[in-house]
C-alpha cells in the first residue's frame, strides 16, 4: 500500500479531471481498480507459484521456455525494470519536491530538483541495513499514509453522496470516440496509481509463508486502496468546484484549507510529503532485488550480485538505482508517469498475461500447489485488454519509445548471448 499510494494521488486528481472533462472520473478509478484487480490475480499466481526475489524475471522464463526464448523474455524483464524504476522511483521523488513548494515556495525549480534528487540519495542510505529492520520503518509509514487519506476523507465526508449524485448525472454515448479517448487517458493516469500492488513479489525470496502473504497482500491492497481512492474523490469534489480542482497544483492542500484552516493545511502537506518520501523507500526496496536475482543466477551483470558482507542486501543494485533515479529527477512528473506505465505494458504486463495461462496448462490444477485465480482465465484476459487500451491511449510518442527501448533491449540480450556463446548462439 505504500508503494501504490505514495505522492500519486495527491498530484493526479486534476489530471484525471482535466482527461475526463470534469465529469464520469469515476469511470476511470473504478475502471483502474478493475484492470489492477485482475492484473493482481495474475502477479498472485505467479508470485505463489515462483515465490522468489525478482519475480517476473522467473514468471517469465518458466513460462516461455526456460532454454529458450524464455531467456529472451526474462532479460526485457531486467531491461524494462532498470530502465523504468529510476522513473519510478523519480515520480514519488519529483511528487515530494512539488508538495515542498506550497510550504516553501522561495525554492525555484533548479532547487525542486535538487531536493527531489537528494530524497532518492537518502532513501539508499536508510535501506543500507537488514530487512527486518526495513519492515519495522515500513510499518510506521504506513500508518502515517493510510491516517492521511482518511482524514481527507471524514473532513469532507457529508459531502460525499452529493459529489456521487454529481458524478453520476449526466449520461455519455457508448459511441462517442472522444469520450473513449479521455477515458483510456484518465485510465493510464488511475492505474499509475494503483500500480505497486506487485511490490510484494519482488521481494518473494524474503517472505515468510509467500504462497500466503502474496495473494493475500495483493488483494486486500488493491480492495483497500480502491476505496480510499474513490472516497478521497469524492470529499475534494464535494468541497472543491470542478474548475479549481481541474488546475490547483496541490489539491490536497487548497482542500483542506477549505475545509479546516491554513494550518491544517500545511500539516496535511506535511503529511503528504511523509508519504511521498515513503513511496520512493518501498519501491527502491523492490526493485533493487529484480537485477540481484537475476545476476546472481548469471542472466545479468555481475556486478548487480554482490551482496553486502555484514548486511546481507544487494547494495551494489541498490546504490545503481538509486543514483539512476536522482538523475531521472530532471524528467517532468507527468514524462515520467507516461515512460513508466507504457515501457512497463508493452515489455512486461501483456507477456505476464499471456504467461499465467501457458503455466496453468503445464500444471493441471489437481497438482498445482499455489494460488489459483478465480474463474481462470477471465481475470487474465480483462487485464491483457485493459493494458491495451491504456497502451493504446498513451499516444504514438510514447508507444515508439516503448517500441525502440524493446528493440534495443532485444539487441543487447542478442550481443551478451553471442558474447557468452548462450542460445541462440550455443551452436555457432
Amino acid at each position: 500500500m505504500l508503494n501504490m499510494i505514495g505522492v500519486g494521488p495527491f498530484l493526479s486528481i486534476p489530471l484525471v479531471l482535466i482527461a475526463m472533462h470534469g465529469s464520469h472520473i469515476l469511470l476511470a478509478w473504478l475502471l483502474g481498480a478493475v484492470i489492477s484487480l485482475c492484473d493482481g490475480l495474475v502477479w498472485a499466481e505467479l508470485g505463489s507459484a515462483m515465490p522468489y526475489s525478482g519475480g517476473p524475471y522467473f514468471y517469465l522464463r518458466e513460462a516461455f521456455g526456460a532454454q529458450s526464448y524464455g531467456k529472451v523474455a526474462s532479460f526485457l524483464v531486467l531491461w524494462s525494470s532498470v530502465l523504468t524504476a529510476p522513473f519510478l522511483i523519480a515520480s514519488g521523488a519529483v511528487g515530494f519536491s512539488q508538495y515542498l513548494h506550497y510550504l516553501w515556495p522561495a525554492v525555484n525549480a533548479a532547487g525542486l530538483t535538487a531536493l527531489a534528487m537528494a530524497v532518492c540519495l537518502i532513501n539508499v542510505v536508510l535501506l543500507y541495513r537488514r530487512i527486518t529492520t526495513i519492515g519495522a520503518i515500513s510499518i510506521g509509514l504506513w500508518i502515517l499514509v493510510a491516517g492521511t487519506i482518511v482524514w481527507i476523507i471524514v473532513g469532507g465526508a457529508e459531502h460525499i453522496p452529493s459529489a456521487l449524485r454529481a458524478q453520476l448525472d449526466g449520461g455519455f454515448q457508448l459511441t462517442d470516440t472522444t469520450f473513449w479517448k479521455g477515458v483510456g487517458a484518465a485510465t493510464l493516469i488511475a492505474v499509475y496509481d494503483y500500480v505497486g500492488y506487485n511490490n510484494v513479489c519482488l521481494i518473494g525470496g524474503e517472505l515468510k509463508r509467500p504462497e500466503r502473504t502474496i495473494p493475500y497482500s495483493i488483494i486486500l491492497s488493491i480492495l483497500l486502496i480502491a476505496v480510499l481512492y474513490i472516497a478521497m474523490n469524492l470529499a475534494i469534489l464535494g468541497v472543491l468546484p470542478v474548475q479549481q480542482s481541474m488546475h490547483s497544483t496541490a489539491i490536497v492542500a487548497d482542500y483542506m484549507q477549505a475545509v479546516y484552516s491554513i494550518k491544517s493545511a500545511r500539516i496535511a502537506d506535511l503529511l503528504i510529503l511523509v508519504a511521498s518520501f515513503a513511496s520512493v523507500f518501498a519501491i527502491l526496496l523492490g526493485y533493487s532485488r529484480i537485477p540481484f536475482a537475476a545476476a546472481s543466477q548469471g542472466e545479468f551483470f555481475s556486478v548487480f550480485a554482490r551482496v553486502h558482507p555484514t548486511k546481507g542486501i544487494p547494495h551494489i543494485s541498490l546504490v545503481i538505482l538509486g543514483f539512476l533515479s536522482a538523475c531521472a529527477c530532471m524528467l517532468s512528473l507527468d514524462t515520467l508517469i507516461s515512460l513508466v506505465i507504457v515501457i512497463q505494458t508493452m515489455i512486461q504486463f501483456l507477456a505476464q498475461c499471456v504467461a499465467v495461462i501457458l503455466l496453468r496448462r503445464r500444471h493441471p490444477e489437481k497438482n498445482y500447489t499455489g494460488f489459483l485465480m478465480p474463474l481462470f482465465p477471465i481475470p487474465a484476459v480483462v487485464a491483457f485488454m485493459g493494458w491495451l487500451l491504456i497502451l493504446v491511449s498513451s499516444g504514438a510518442r510514447n508507444i515508439l519509445f516503448a517500441f525502440a527501448a524493446t528493440l534495443v533491449g532485444v539487441a543487447a540480450f542478442l550481443y551478451k548471448s553471442r558474447q557468452e556463446q548462450r542460445w541462440p548462439f550455443e551452436a555457432i
